[in-house]
């Protein structure tokens, strides 16, 4: 039967039901519309960003070249793994796969653990760098279809020479998080990027590191290549060319043995540094990497300070290589070089006696030998009549106690000390910041208040050698520096030139053993003994101990400057070994080798085979006495506590640095 009220009520309903349809159909093809015309492009590039992996391209670092074009920094292929935690599915399975294929220790395991943790998702996290070529390939087979794992074959820094080049190259590492909130530059969070981390390298870190480059790569789901779509290639950091000579520097660093010592090289025309060399060093290689702890203890806990570039940051007496700053100044103030002051051993200020290192002294002497019998007593003459003023303010003149324009980070200044020095020391106590006479006889032989770096006492020869103002400098340019002139008379000059040249030379002169064994080249230079330790008037009554039957530690430094030729100087040079007793006997030696390799260089080889099998005997001897000591102290661990003996060490009395000190030098 038709009911017309029920048809009249399903037209209805029908009627709703189709418009909501419309409507629902309306609303969803205008969200279609809508996301395919307005918000096509957005989505086309999520789905491409599915499908392609955008990967940055880390620069190579730039070389490090000596003056040659010999390489001291470069880089060399570096094979590793990375893990990609954007891509991972399960951490503990991957790292499974990737004990089937190599060895992860729990160290490295807590440490991929922690990076994954640390730092951004989208940032690979190396697993293990350095892979051999069978590890890598290993690692091509069986590890590609494990989602966000990629081996990844990339760059590293190597040092070729390795220690010997270490305090003035620096090393790289990884950078901190300071500096990236800093530099905000992405590449420094991209795993196995380095950056320069101290010398040169950290120093001219922007010219090195160059600008990243990218590539993208067509991948699965499952995150395998598909094929490669295109890269945009790195921009490789500058080459940085040095003004060292690498062979001079190796030639050197291997002349000093097992010495804690420096030496430096510099061009007396162009201010050009050859050699800086700080012995004993560490190796950048490693620093370039993670430095087991075990390492680290060892290099802070040697007391010769590897971790210390000597060259410009150690500071020391000149001791004698002072006494041509001292002779310039009483030129300048008029002294006479004829004039004679009587030496008998020992000079009277008040009270003390202040001892010339000739303990019988040398009688009669003028300018002309006091330099090469580094007569003291002449020089306490005269410092005291001309003066602390005088003689600091020629030292300055000379390139001491002043900071160089080097990319060297951490250049110590040294302390060149006069009397407004001094008040400004100790403004507040009146009685301290008074200059008395004996510190002017202190400095007048370079001991006391002055201290100097191995880099000052080489350009200070540099400067005598020539009569300018020579400035080092590490990083060679097309420009050749102009230096002004020192403003000293060539006689005064030549004066000090020529007692440098009877310091080696003339039959009483100090430093015989830096005699030239080159024909017709004469080595000029000036020899320095200076004290670390005070030397009381109860051991003068009883004998001055000999440094060789001191520790170490209380010997004193050996110095010796020089410049070659003696009659047209082009090289100077400085050597500086800590505790080594005595500048004539120790010091003069290695300059004449380091100086003689630039003219024969063969004739300077023959000596080393000698130098470092001594070297490698002291060091055998010195870890067995290490180890024999280690052996002792484990024996009085394990002693029972009855039979202990409390065994006090000797005590050295040591030079108070406030104080002037009646110094004694022998040369």
């Amino acid at each position: 039967m038709d009911d017309p009220i029920r048809r009249a009520q399903f037209s209805r309903r029908a009627l709703l039901l189709g418009a909501g349809m419309a409507a629902t159909g309306s609303l969803l093809a205008g969200r279609m519309a809508w996301l395919a015309v307005f918000e096509g492009e957005t989505y086309r590039l999520k789905a491409d960003g599915n499908r392609v992996q955008n990967r940055l391209v880390p620069p190579r670092r730039g070389w490090i070249v000596d003056r040659n074009g010999k390489p001291i920094a470069m880089n060399r292929p570096d094979y590793r793994l990375e893990l990609r935690p954007a891509d991972m599915e399960d951490l503990d399975a991957t790292l499974i796969a990737i004990r089937g294929v190599i060895d992860i220790d729990l160290a490295e395991e807590l440490r991929i653990r922690d990076d994954i943790a640390t730092q951004p998702r989208f940032m690979p996290v190396v697993v293990r760098s350095g892979l051999t070529w069978p590890e890598f390939s290993a690692c091509n087979v069986r590890l590609t279809t494990v989602p966000g794992v990629a081996p990844v074959q990339s760059f590293s820094r190597h040092y070729p020479e390795s220690d010997r080049l270490a305090h003035l190259i620096g090393y790289v590492g990884a950078p901190t998080p300071e500096q990236y909130r800093a530099d905000r530059d992405p590449l420094l969070i991209y795993p196995g990027f380095r950056i320069g981390k101290d010398g040169i390298e950290r120093h001219e870190d922007r010219r090195l590191r160059g600008a990243a480059g990218a590539a993208q790569a067509e991948v699965t789901a499952r995150g395998e290549l598909v094929r490669e779509l295109g890269t945009r290639p790195d921009q490789p950091g500058e080459t940085l060319k040095l003004t060292i000579d690498r062979d001079l520097q190796t030639y050197a660093a291997r002349r000093l043995g097992d010495n804690s010592a420096s030496v430096i090289v510099m061009d007396c025309q162009t201010g050009d540094v050859l050699a800086m060399v700080s012995m004993p060093a560490y190796d950048p290689n490693v620093f370039s990497t993670r430095v087991p702890a075990r390492l680290w203890a060892a290099l802070q806990e040697d007391d010769h300070t590897p971790l210390l570039n000597k060259s410009a940051m150690g500071l020391y007496p000149p001791g004698s290589t002072f006494k041509m700053v001292t002779t310039l100044a009483a030129l300048e103030a008029g002294v006479d070089p004829d004039e004679s002051v009587l030496c008998t051993g020992a000079y009277r200020l008040g009270n003390n006696l202040w001892h010339c290192h000739a303990r019988r002294g040398h009688g009669g002497v003028h300018m002309h030998r006091a330099l090469p019998l580094s007569c003291d007593t002449y020089f306490y003459v005269m410092g005291r009549r001309i003066g602390v003023d005088a003689i600091a303010a020629m030292a300055r003149r000379l390139g001491l106690g002043q900071e160089y324009d080097l990319p060297l980070p951490g250049q110590a200044e040294g302390i060149v000390p006069d009397k407004a020095w001094k008040q400004k020391r100790y403004g507040k106590d009146p009685k301290k910041a008074a200059w008395r006479e004996g510190e002017t006889l202190n400095a007048s032989i370079g001991q006391g208040y002055i201290i100097t770096n191995p880099l000052q006492l080489a350009v200070m020869t540099a400067r005598l050698a020539s009569g300018k103002v020579v400035m080092p400098r590490l990083i060679a340019d097309k420009t050749m520096p102009d230096f002004p002139s020192l403003g000293i008379p060539d006689t005064h000059l030549a004066i000090v030139r020529q007692g440098m040249i009877d310091v080696v030379n003339a039959r009483f002169g100090t430093a015989p053993a830096a005699r030239s064994p080159v024909a017709d080249v004469l080595i000029a230079g000036k020899t320095g003994t200076a004290q670390v330790r005070r030397i009381s008037m109860a051991e003068r009554r009883t004998g001055v101990l000999r440094n060789e039957a001191l520790p170490w530690k209380q010997r004193d430094h050996a110095l010796f400057v020089a410049f070659v030729p003696a009659g047209a100087p082009r090289y100077a040079c400085s050597v500086i070994l800590e505790h080594g007793i005595s500048g004539g006997r120790y010091a003069a030696p290695i300059a004449r080798d380091v100086l003689t390799y630039l003219f024969e260089p063969e004739r300077a080889l023959a000596v080393l085979p000698a130098i470092e099998a001594d070297a490698a005997t002291r060091r055998t001897e010195r870890s067995t006495s290490e180890a024999a000591a280690a052996i002792a102290q484990e024996n009085r661990r394990m002693m029972p506590s009855w039979l202990k003996i409390d065994i006090k060490p000797p005590v050295f009395e040591v030079a108070d640095p406030d104080a002037p000190q009646p110094p004694r030098e022998p040369e």
